[in-house]
């Protein structure tokens, strides 16, 4: 593949400007801790980062342009992303973790078995709207599914959707269509949900190992084990394999809540007071939806859920600028009472 076809256009090439005439252009390959695969107009080398990124926060990861020393050892800066797929890190940290960068398409991998769930790919959505990404909801396993048409029609509201066999290869024609020579796509989905074997489908061959779910709740086993850029060299773009997600957390950004529930956003809107909470107000039309059948109730729910989860965030994210700001005031403070007793 040429350098053109790992995504570097006229944007990278005004992106990596500052660094030009000493230092080369790369794209992050994997990243495995402190080592990357990294390619080059040299070709494929492995780096490891600098000090002063060490030091900072623009840690690299896979799908990353980056600056490298001229011999590609060394990574020395992290050109700014055009798109991030971002989670809060699992567990209790208030971290935000990027699981994706500089991804064009985002493949929401769903199995039409017992890995089917609205309410989760409601959240990816929301995740992919606030990372960029265009996203395609692809209903994988189609050939187990008996009721295709209503499944599709589900979810065709939200954003293009591709129903299709990865075992098969049945409707991987319609795939390929939402993705262009030099762009980058990145597949995301639960464990079993059938993403290796769509990979393998696109590669043209099996170069990764798969694993079969398992029979009583259809979930699967982790069979990608960290993020790796595929190049698919008879299509000219890339595709990326993630690892399935099993704590999918939201990531500060409001914003997006209207665009993934535009639906109960453009109902919300004809309520008749502006800070309606669609319970027992009069005149609520989202409630008035919710009774007609119009709107289902468990999307309403998840909506609600993610409001309570955004305010969780905004108010942790205020409380911990308030203590950075007594905590700087504070040594702000010693440092005058020693300057003062130095005298």
């Amino acid at each position: 593949m040429t350098f053109e076809n790992l995504g570097w256009n006229a944007h990278w090439q005004g992106a990596f400007a500052p660094f030009a005439g000493t230092l080369i252009p790369g794209r992050v390959r994997a990243a495995h801790r402190d080592l990357f695969l990294v390619w080059s107009p040299n070709g494929e080398t492995e780096a490891t980062p600098s000090g002063k990124l060490r030091l900072g926060d623009g840690w690299p990861v896979t799908g990353d342009w980056v600056a490298l020393t001229p011999d590609g050892a060394r990574v020395e800066a992290v050109l700014p992303r055009r798109t991030a797929f971002v989670r809060r890190e699992p567990g209790e940290s208030m971290r935000a973790q990027v699981i994706a960068a500089n991804a064009d398409v985002a493949f929401l991998v769903m199995g039409l078995d017992g890995d089917y769930n609205l309410r989760r790919l409601e959240r990816y959505l929301y995740l992919t709207t606030v990372s960029g990404c265009r996203p395609v909801i692809v209903l994988n396993k189609s050939d187990l599914c008996e009721t295709l048409a209503e499944r599709c029609q589900e979810c065709e509201s939200w954003a293009p959707v591709v129903a299709l066999s990865a075992l098969n290869g049945d409707g991987l024609g319609a795939l390929l269509r939402h993705v262009e020579p030099g762009e980058t796509a990145v597949l995301l989905g639960s464990s079993g949900a059938g993403k290796t074997t769509l990979a393998n489908r696109l590669r043209g061959f099996a170069a990764m190992r798969t694993q079969p779910v398992r029979e009583h709740d259809s979930r699967g086993r982790h069979t990608t084990t960290h993020r790796e850029l595929i190049p698919l060299d008879g299509l000219g773009w890339l595709l990326m394999d993630v690892p399935g997600l099993r704590e999918l957390q939201l990531w500060n950004a409001p914003d997006a809540l209207d665009q993934t529930f535009g639906d109960i956003a453009e109902l919300a809107a004809q309520c008749r007071f502006r800070d309606c909470r669609h319970q027992e107000e009069p005149g609520c039309a989202v409630r008035e939806a919710l009774e007609q059948g119009r709107l289902p109730a468990g999307r309403l729910q998840n909506y609600g859920k993610f409001q309570k989860e955004l305010a969780y965030l905004e108010r942790t994210a205020e409380s911990q600028l308030e203590e950075k700001r007594k905590w700087k005031a504070i040594h702000k403070e010693q440092k005058r009472l020693f300057r003062e007793r130095g005298r």
